[in-house]
């Protein structure tokens, strides 16, 4: 008999590849799908593009630290009113002005949020937040 057997001693001479090919090809859409999500980033960048650019980009500087006022560029600011008014004479000097954003890492989030709000109210709608690469453990 083909593919049967009286006293369960026949060699089965076939093999059945349908359940083989049915999980590879699962796993196939499993990972065309899921390819898209871990390639997009996370947090969408606008990131400038350039060849051979001889335009220096200004970068305005926003430091936060624990303890102290604000610092704009290495200066203390004293409040956010004067923040405030350096952005926006910064931003009439040019309107594609890039905003970075360093504060430590134990200030609240609420001033930091306040920070990027007094920017935004500036005009300024390019901001980032700078970070330190972690070390890698040992």
């Amino acid at each position: 008999m083909a593919g049967g057997s009286d006293n369960g001693r026949d060699i089965i001479g076939g093999i059945n590849v349908t359940p083989l090919v049915d999980v590879a090809l699962v796993l196939l859409i499993i990972f065309i799908v899921t390819a898209k999500i871990i390639v997009m980033p996370a947090v969408p960048m606008d990131l400038p593009k350039a060849v051979q650019s001889e335009e220096t980009q200004i970068i305005f500087s926003v430091l936060l630290p624990l303890q102290g006022p604000a610092l704009l560029d290495g200066e203390p600011v004293p409040d956010d009113a004067a923040l405030l008014q350096r952005a926006r004479e910064a931003v009439a000097k040019d309107s594609g002005l890039r905003a970075v954003i360093n504060a430590d890492s134990a200030v609240s989030h609420g001033r930091v949020i306040h920070v990027l709000d007094v920017l935004k109210t500036a005009g300024i709608i390019h901001i980032a937040f700078g970070t330190t690469p972690e070390e890698p453990a040992r």
